[in-house]
């Protein structure tokens, strides 16, 4: 089940030199990982649907009834990025599945397991690409004009991988079967980590946003230019990196300059033109959306907002059912036999050894996500979480034990079975 899944793509698109992936959306990793689903999804003999975005999704029963319970989650990455970030959503929707499948689970709804296309937006910029389409939140005519770092459009990017570009859009159809949004995902963080426990549900997702600054002078030789004939770009865009780090710890919100382009970009020339992308992020939209006020007027430079999304509060009673069910899964996965003799293939978590009664952490999250897409736009979704011993993310670094993530497989499960029977 998940093992042999998980060995099955572990290698694909894994830079050889640093062990970080590059999974560009619609990149030949990319093409290779969806073909990898739509395999995985004719074994289990799901009907494999592709939506106008893009988007795969894999059925039991028919989904035109409605009302469906939909996992999964994305199989691109950031660049250098780390194996579980969305992959593991994806691999555990199937080894859950297949563990309703061993136990003969009777499901009285529509049970999918959902691919999203360019969730990360490392190619084209904007995140959770797929989902904004599928619910109207990014107008297609904005994105079939995003360009790569190549210069190639998303229109001429579908058009080679043999999609219709022009039928990108939101998608009432596909959005009238989804009754319900569970995504599973490695946490981004070190919640799990200081609490002890393997397996967590998410209560939100902090505000954040992308804007781009394109600071302008003019680009001339390097080594005959004098200092003080120089208009060099450079120079306000450091000042801009350090300023946004002093306003992010006043304000307690997270700001970072994670990408730049520098034009003519030559070793021996003065740059003309330096574009650099703002990610900010926390707890207080108000407190975000000052700090990026402040920053634009303090760099001087030209400032264009490429993605908002606003905070996303789960629903209370979802996530409470979900952490009900979840805790007593875990507690019935990790209890002793009557023996006494433990079981190997159920390690004990730390939590669950003390008190297999303890309630499931509900912890909020700064990282983006298709489920709060979906849930911005009136899905009824929820969040589950595995522990990252790291508590490193975006980076090869990022890990999840084997245990904890057959651990999620049967916590998903669980919360998959309870419903489905409602």
């Amino acid at each position: 089940m998940f093992d042999e899944m998980w060995g099955a793509i572990e290698h694909l698109g894994r830079d050889g030199r640093t062990g970080g992936y590059l999974r560009d959306a619609w990149s030949p990793a990319d093409l290779e990982l969806r073909e990898w689903f739509r395999q995985e999804a004719g074994r289990r003999g799901l009907d494999l649907e592709h939506d106008r975005n893009g988007n795969l999704w894999a059925w039991r029963g028919d989904p035109s009834a409605g009302d469906g319970v939909v996992t999964g989650s994305h199989l691109d990455s950031v660049r250098q990025g780390g194996a579980f970030d969305g992959p593991l959503g994806i691999v555990s929707a199937f080894a859950a599945l297949d563990l309703l499948d061993e136990r003969g689970a009777e499901l009285a709804r529509p049970l999918g397991i959902a691919c999203f296309t360019d969730e990360e937006g490392a190619r084209f910029g904007v995140p959770c690409m797929g989902s904004r389409l599928l619910t109207g939140v990014l107008d297609p005519d904005r994105a079939r004009g995003l360009t790569d770092d190549a210069g190639d459009s998303l229109a001429e990017v579908l058009r080679r991988a043999g999609r219709d570009p022009g039928a990108l859009g939101r998608d009432e159809e596909t959005l009238r079967r989804v009754g319900v949004f569970v995504e599973l995902h490695v946490e981004q963080g070190r919640g799990l980590v200081h609490s002890g426990d393997p397996v967590g549900v998410a209560s939100a997702i902090w505000p954040h946003g992308r804007w781009r600054f394109d600071f302008r002078g003019q680009a001339n030789h390097a080594g005959t230019t004098r200092l003080e004939d120089r208009d060099d770009p450079m120079l306000p865009f450091a000042r801009t990196v350090l300023q946004a780090r002093a306003l992010a710890e006043r304000a307690g919100v997270v700001a970072t300059f994670g990408r730049l382009h520098v034009s003519p970009g030559n070793a021996n020339a003065v740059p003309g033109l330096v574009s650099a992308w703002l990610d900010a992020r926390g707890g207080d939209e108000r407190a975000v959306r000052a700090l990026v006020g402040e920053l634009t007027a303090f760099s001087g430079a030209e400032v264009s907002t490429e993605s908002w999304t606003p905070a996303v509060e789960f629903g209370a009673a979802m996530r409470d059912r979900l952490a009900t069910v979840i805790g007593a899964a875990l507690a019935r996965r990790t209890a002793p036999p009557e023996t006494g003799a433990p079981d190997p293939a159920a390690p004990v978590p730390e939590a669950a050894a003390a008190d297999p009664a303890a309630p499931v952490p509900v912890l909020p999250t700064g990282a983006g996500h298709d489920a709060g897409i979906l849930a911005a736009a009136g899905v009824p979704s929820a969040m589950v979480f595995v522990r990252n011993p790291t508590g490193i993310s975006h980076s090869p670094e990022e890990h999840a034990e084997r245990s904890d993530c057959h651990l999620g497989v049967a916590a998903l499960a669980a919360v998959l079975e309870d419903l489905c029977r409602s």
